[in-house]
């Protein structure tokens, strides 16, 4: 069986969306897998699965948050190998040294460059980016609460179906659920 972190787009922020992380536990044990846990209240959720696919796993999660909650919710899956490459290859570790400051944007498939350059143009001064394979770092050195750098902006530009960020810290904390 294999660990998974599932990535909810969107829940529990501004009052919009909220599902409590014990119905999210339940509804991903009532798809069949195992040993759920929930991290902080902004959808994350590890799991272990049979399943090798990630999309597949993503759109079974977008499904029955759908059928049972009556919410669209775009998800992304991502195993512990994805997580661990991610923070090995951190290409803003020089720059970035506030962890609640440094996000990773998971996207739904891989940036195109010249996109990216586009989006990185609106940044504002301090502000970086940096590309990955399915996601995007990014260093906010003033915070996220001013930055236009938002997941729709990126979900938008770049042409995914799913962009979601979470800071340094959850994703190192994901990692450490799924080992």
């Amino acid at each position: 069986m294999k660990r998974y972190a599932g990535l909810l787009r969107g829940i529990n922020v501004g009052g919009h969306k909220k599902i409590s992380m014990a119905d999210l536990r339940k509804l991903v044990e009532g798809l069949g897998h195992e040993d759920v846990k929930t991290l902080l209240q902004s959808g994350n959720v590890v799991f272990g699965s049979d399943s090798p696919d990630q999309q597949a796993l993503a759109t079974q999660l977008e499904k029955a948050i759908e059928a049972e909650l009556g919410m669209s919710v775009g998800c992304l899956v991502r195993d512990g190998a994805d997580l661990a490459r991610i923070i090995a290859a951190n290409p803003l570790g020089d720059v970035a040294d506030n962890p609640s400051r440094h996000f990773v944007v998971f996207l739904s498939g891989e940036a195109d460059p010249a996109k990216l350059a586009e989006v990185e143009a609106l940044a504002k001064p301090g502000e970086r980016l940096a590309a990955g394979e399915r996601e995007v770092h990014m260093w906010l050195p003033d915070g996220a609460a001013d930055t236009k750098l938002t997941h729709l902006l990126f979900q938008k530009r770049l042409g995914v179906t799913v962009a979601t960020a979470r800071n340094w810290n959850t994703v190192t904390k994901l990692t450490t659920l799924l080992t």
